[in-house]
């Protein structure tokens, strides 16, 4: 029996309006790769048809539809999220049956990735029944491509020393794939929440003679977070005179992690 295909993609929601703006962004343009992926695909099956042998397969198109949802700092918790996008899909259609894959855009392994979120896609998933098939995907910070995105916000600026800020989290163990990254790309972690934190770093850095210092932003969206990162480094100039710090663009700013997501869901 045939099945929609759909996609949603998750991350913590926010008071400041700004990441959902880049949400909203960041679906439309992986929804426009599979559209592009699509109406290849329709040309090429049009093509065996071409020279007036047979008409071609009378058939609408069907996209893939990519949307978002948030786990908290939302009029509805996300496995209504979920059950609404589900339910309003298969509306839309004459198919009966979904398969939806969900991808959280977190980049740590912390209680929310590990948690939260299976939680409430298990809510949802009882709520739809069989008719929906809800694959949860591993977090985006599992994805080897991420090393790429990294290496470009490293590139754009030219420092004596690298730190790779992170969010950090209670949940034993969530470093690991943010240390295993700054240890191929040459960078030296610091975690805005828990230990080692940014000021230590600085301070390490500048103690050894170092005056010219990057951080690099392990952040998807810019944010009230990233502000205060720049209010933090603004802080620590003063600080340290002769320091200077430089603060990259967040992760996803960019159209490679568009299709860094794209090549993940496209599995």
């Amino acid at each position: 029996m045939p099945m929609l295909s759909a996609y949603l993609l998750v991350s913590h929601g926010s008071h400041d309006p700004r990441p959902e703006i880049a949400m909203s962004h960041l679906a439309f343009s992986v929804q426009s790769r599979f559209q592009k992926i699509e109406s290849q695909q329709d040309k090429i099956s049009y093509s065996k048809y071409a020279g007036g042998v047979a008409a071609p397969p009378q058939c609408e198109t069907k996209y893939e539809t990519v949307g978002t949802a948030y786990l908290e700092l939302q009029p509805q918790p996300l496995h209504l999220q979920i059950v609404e996008f589900a339910q309003n899909i298969l509306s839309r259609s004459t198919e009966q049956s979904l398969h939806l894959k969900i991808l959280p855009l977190f980049l740590l392994a912390g209680v929310h990735v590990m948690e939260d979120i299976p939680t409430e896609v298990e809510a949802a998933q009882r709520i739809l029944g069989d008719n929906v098939v809800i694959d949860l995907q591993p977090y985006i910070g599992c994805h080897g491509g991420l090393v790429d995105l990294v290496r470009l916000q490293k590139n754009s600026i030219r420092a004596q020393k690298y730190i790779l800020l992170a969010h950090g989290s209670r949940r034993p163990g969530f470093e690991h794939h943010t240390e295993t990254l700054a240890a191929n790309l040459g960078l030296t972690t610091a975690y805005w929440a828990v230990q080692p934190k940014l000021e230590s770093r600085v301070k390490e850095f500048a103690s050894s003679g170092y005056r010219e210092i990057a951080v690099i932003p392990y952040f998807l969206f810019a944010g009230g977070i990233t502000d205060a990162i720049e209010t933090t480094i603004e802080k620590l100039e003063l600080q340290f005179p002769g320091v200077s710090l430089k603060l990259a663009q967040p992760l996803g700013v960019n159209e490679e992690f568009a299709d860094l997501i794209w090549d993940y869901l496209h599995k």
